[in-house]
């Protein structure tokens, strides 16, 4: 099994698969075997896994494998040119090509087309803003409206994201730092994941910027940040419990609250609950609709013509999206010179074969929802 990174959509489901097949290998690098192995530990499993990194070629049974760098909101994200004897596929994982990234590392499109050179017979490309004209914001432009919350904020500002957003909690730590603030981490997984971060140096963080929520005990409020998780408003993450009058932080009259996320289709209206709870108690929230807080992590149309464009593929899956996402990708494949019939959209569980230079869908195997209980 191989993982391009290490968001939670991404790697959540791991655990359950182990459960059932605990001898199958995991591939990934630094930062996602580590997300990983944090979240296996807590569930009993000791994985066996394979750390890889850009450049890496290894084999795998009948796959030989090269990784490729490339740019997404957490660090160390990769693409995967799977070479068989039906041929190469490759496979951007989430990406975009942002030009300025927070950690200087871009997606390396000449590895793109030496690949396209060598001939991919079938690219997966990701699909979630193929829907979105030109090219994806850098996550640099964020910074002015983040420093002027930090800067105007009156009393505390709390900031809520995805507990894998290493790079958006980078520019959180960097305003606060830069206004004086210091910053404590809320919720579990928030905490857990920063920590692994920070040890492995993908977060930048200054001596004596984190504190522990005890310790904010002794500082005015205007000195304080807090991040922590909830921005979908699941209902029992952090920020949620707090906008139920639920957990140990307790939002006040002139508390900003930052959500510093994309707001995923399907989760507004427990989002908005979220917002109007926050609101009641007299916060100032702080979103994409009102503010530039948020970039999205994935390539725009743009983007994507421009990796049609370089790897030249004979054969394309789009993935990643929903329906309305996919068929806009394949559209814009078909616009680079893509045959159609060479054009693939594939719902979750059906076969698609690769056989003598052309990808076809075969038949369908059982997929769907598992359930998990939560007690």
């Amino acid at each position: 099994m191989v993982l391009t990174h290490g968001h939670e959509d991404h790697i959540g489901g791991v655990p359950y698969l182990l459960r059932e097949r605990s001898d199958i290998p995991v591939v990934g690098s630094k930062l996602t075997l580590a997300f990983l192995e944090a979240k296996l530990k807590e569930h009993g499993i000791r994985p066996r896994t394979v750390r890889v990194r850009e450049g890496d070629r290894r084999r795998f049974g009948p796959f030989d494998c090269e990784f490729v760098a490339v740019n997404h909101s957490i660090p160390d994200s990769l693409a995967v040119a799977i070479r068989t004897r039906a041929g190469m596929v490759l496979h951007t994982g989430d990406f975009k090509m942002d030009q300025f990234p927070l950690d200087d590392r871009i997606t390396d499109l000449r590895a793109f087309a030496r690949l396209g050179e060598e001939g991919v017979d079938l690219f997966l490309t990701d699909s979630t803003n193929a829907e979105v004209p030109g090219f994806t914001t850098s996550e640099r432009e964020l910074n002015p409206a983040i420093e002027q919350v930090m800067r105007t904020a009156p009393r505390r500002v709390i900031v809520s994201s995805f507990a894998s957003h290493v790079h958006r909690i980078q520019q959180v730590l960097d305003a606060a730092h830069q206004h004086g603030r210091k910053v404590a981490f809320v919720g579990r997984s928030m905490v857990r994941n920063m920590g692994i971060a920070r040890d492995l140096g993908y977060l930048k963080v200054p001596s004596g910027l984190v504190v522990s929520t005890k310790e904010l005990e002794k500082l005015p409020d205007h000195k304080i940040t807090l991040v922590c998780t909830g921005s979908q408003g699941e209902p029992m993450a952090a920020l949620s419990r707090m906008a139920n009058r639920d957990h140990m932080i307790r939002i006040g009259k002139g508390d900003t609250v930052l959500l510093a996320s994309s707001l995923i289709p399907g989760n507004e209206n427990a989002i908005y609950r979220v917002i109007n709870g926050l609101t009641r108690f007299g916060a100032h929230v702080v979103h994409k609709g009102n503010a530039k807080v948020h970039v999205s992590g994935h390539a725009s149309a743009g983007e994507l013509v421009y990796c049609y464009n370089i790897v030249k593929p004979r054969n394309v899956m789009p993935v990643h999206g929903e329906w309305r996402h996919l068929r806009a990708n394949a559209d814009l494949a078909i616009r680079t010179g893509v045959d159609p019939d060479r054009v693939v959209i594939a719902e979750d569980g059906v076969v698609v074969d690769l056989v003598d230079g052309r990808a076809s869908i075969t038949g369908k195997v059982p997929a769907g929802n598992v359930y998990v209980d939560g007690m």
